[in-house]
Formats: structure tokens, sequence, C-alpha cells
């Protein structure tokens, strides 16, 4: 039997932060779907300065991805994002284009985008075939540094007891194809039909992890770890764990809150960690149930909470969740931003929104004009 290769984990030596916002481009007259990434990085390369390393292309041409350097805080997460976005939209003005942060677009057809050049892309495409050409979909990724190897697993675990939390507050994606679906994250139903993609498998050990890495690669599966695309995964190379759960986001304040809450859940399981208790975790088929619950009902969704099978609703478990973490989230600099929360809940989520515009207007181009105007 061939011994793994190692995976040496980079780790961080404070819970630094780092945000990946992806955004759709659409035509800012008929609300469609643009595949205008070519022209919009022409002048990004032109135009975007000191900003440009941080302005995106993604698998296809009709988005485009807002990435932050490492950060210490959510506030200047977001600071650093705004620098981003406030070139991108400049840009995006001259080319009849605006930006949309949503999971899905609520009509747009799959046959009529266009994929990035790239040859990552095309294997990716050529492999996934038909569910390949499906993704589209637009979501956020939070990082947060990890100081320890061995924390990047029982914390990885241990966070998929919030994956619902994560979910509902963000889920943004009721409409596909110009239909309701039922589903208040369509986008978290439709990105796990990809062969690496869905929930992470549960391991005991990091050398566990390389096992299953090396057979993933030895079988072709994957040719680079960053192919597989779990809705949380290590980050073996930045020190990190990246939580990919939530759909795209409409605007920043609903976007800094979502991240305060994944940093505060991330830093409070490894201080727990760090402090000798053991991490709760639930079984994997719990999981993928809230997984479904939360994808399915959003904020009404009612939760299984444990191991002896409780449930609640999610919202109701978030109200108690924030108070436990305020201590956490006032050492982090964004007590602030977690309660915001507490207005996403009140207001209403993403496809919540959507939906009564949806029903007020029976026009799927006003719930783009929605959306884009939630930008600011």
């Amino acid at each position: 039997m061939t011994t793994p290769a190692a995976i040496p984990f980079h780790g961080s030596p404070k819970p630094t932060l780092g945000v990946e916002w992806e955004l759709a481009l659409v035509d800012k007259s008929s609300r469609d779907l643009s595949n205008a990434a070519d022209r919009l990085f022409e002048l990004v390369d032109a135009r975007a300065g000191d900003q440009r390393d941080k302005i995106h292309r993604e698998l296809l041409r009709n988005t485009v991805e807002l990435v932050t350097g490492i950060c210490t805080t959510v506030g200047e997460a977001m600071d650093d994002l705004g620098g981003s976005l406030d070139v991108v939209r400049g840009l995006c003005d001259e080319i009849g284009i605006d930006l949309y942060g949503a999971g899905t677009h609520p009509f747009a057809e799959w046959s009529a985008q266009q994929l990035t050049e790239g040859h990552r892309y095309a294997e990716l495409i050529e492999r996934t075939q038909w569910w390949g050409r499906q993704m589209l979909i637009w979501g956020v990724h939070v990082h947060v540094g990890i100081d320890s190897r061995d924390k990047v697993l029982p914390i990885l675990s241990s966070l998929l007891k919030f994956y619902p939390h994560l979910l509902a507050l963000s889920a943004s994606s009721p409409m596909w194809a110009g239909r309701s679906t039922g589903y208040a994250s369509n986008r978290a139903m439709m990105f796990q039909q990809l062969p690496t993609a869905g929930l992470p498998f549960q391991f005991e050990s990091w050398s566990e992890f390389e096992g299953f890495a090396q057979d993933q690669k030895t079988t072709g599966i994957i040719d680079h770890l960053n192919e597989i695309r779990w809705d949380i995964r290590p980050s073996p190379h930045l020190g990190t764990i990246e939580v990919r759960v939530c759909d795209g986001v409409s605007n920043r304040r609903e976007l800094a809150a979502i991240v305060a809450l994944t940093h505060c859940l991330i830093v409070d399981l490894d201080r727990r960690l760090s402090a000798g208790q053991t991490l709760p975790q639930m079984a994997p088929w719990l999981v993928q149930e809230n997984k479904w619950r939360a994808a399915r009902y959003g904020l009404d969704a009612i939760i299984i909470q444990d191991a002896e099978c409780s449930e609640r609703l999610v919202t109701e478990d978030l109200a108690e969740l924030l108070v436990r973490l305020e201590p956490v989230a006032a050492s982090l600099g964004c007590l602030e931003e977690l309660g915001t929360i507490a207005d996403i809940i009140a207001g209403g989520a993403s496809y919540q929104r959507q939906r009564r515009v949806l029903s007020e207007t029976g026009d799927m181009r006003k719930v783009v004009d929605s959306v884009v105007a939630e930008l600011g």
C-alpha cells in the first residue's frame, strides 16, 4: 500500500479573515445575464490599478468575483471589498451592465452562457457535461485562519452543526429558468451535483484526509487539491478553513453579518478546542437532512440539533446563538455586524424578498431590479 503524500498545512498564527464575493453581470435593459466579462476585464486590466489583483474571472463570462486580502476584522474585509466594488461598478456602468448578488438568476437559460477561456474550466465541463453547464450559481466563500493542522478537521466537523443557520440566512436562489422552485436555496441543491462538491466527509485525523486526497488523485478524480469543492473544506496552502455554504449576497450589510457569524463560529470552536473541550459533532445523515431542510424552507426550517434528534426552528436557535457568541464577537471587533443577523431574520432573507416582489408584480425582471437595487 502506497503511503499517502503529505499535505502540509501552513497554519495562520491568528484567526485572520478572507472573503470571496461572486456577483453576476446583468444587462441594464433586458435584465438577463450578460456574457460581458471579457469587455469588463479589458477595462479592469487597463484601469483598476491596485485593485486589479482583487477582481477575478470565474467559470462563466457572466460572473466577476471580488476577493479581499488577508484581513483581521470584518470591517477591514468589508472596506477591502468596497474598494474593488466601487471600481467594478464604475466600469460596468460604461458597458451597460449591473451587478447582481444572489445564488441564482430568476430566468436566465444555461444554454446562452459562455465559458471563460482556460484549460481548467474546459476540463471541468468536459467531465461534468450537462450538470457542469447548469452551474448558473453564485456564492460567498469565507476563509478563517487556523493555527494548527490538528484543529482543522475537528472544527470543520463541528461547524457542520451550524450549516443550516448559514444557509437559511443567506438563501437567495428561489427561482430557476423562469420558475419558482419551492426552495429557498436552489443553488445548494444544484452545486452538490458536481462529483467533488457537497458536504465534506468527516475525518478523524489529518492522515485520513491525506489518504482521501491521494485516492482522488490516483483515480483521476482530481489533479489539484482545490478541485475538492466541498461546502466546507480545508485550504492547507492558506492555513484556513473555507466556508462555501452561503448563497450569493446582495448587499454589503448582510454580507458583513454573515461573515461575522462565520468568523465567530469558527473562532469559538477553535477556542473551545484549545481549552481542552471535545467539540460536538452530528452524524452525517443528520447533517445532510439539515442541509436539505435549510435549502427547502430557509428561515422556516425546523432543524435537528443533536445526536438525540432534538428539533427546533432555526430562527429560535439563531437567537440563542447570537447571545452566546456576543463575547467572541466583541473580542473580534464585529459585535455590530453580528447583531445585523437579527435584522435579516426580522426583515426577511433575500429569497423571501424576491418571492415578495414576484408575488406583487408577477415579473421576474422586477425581481432582478430589486436585487440589483439592494447593492446600494
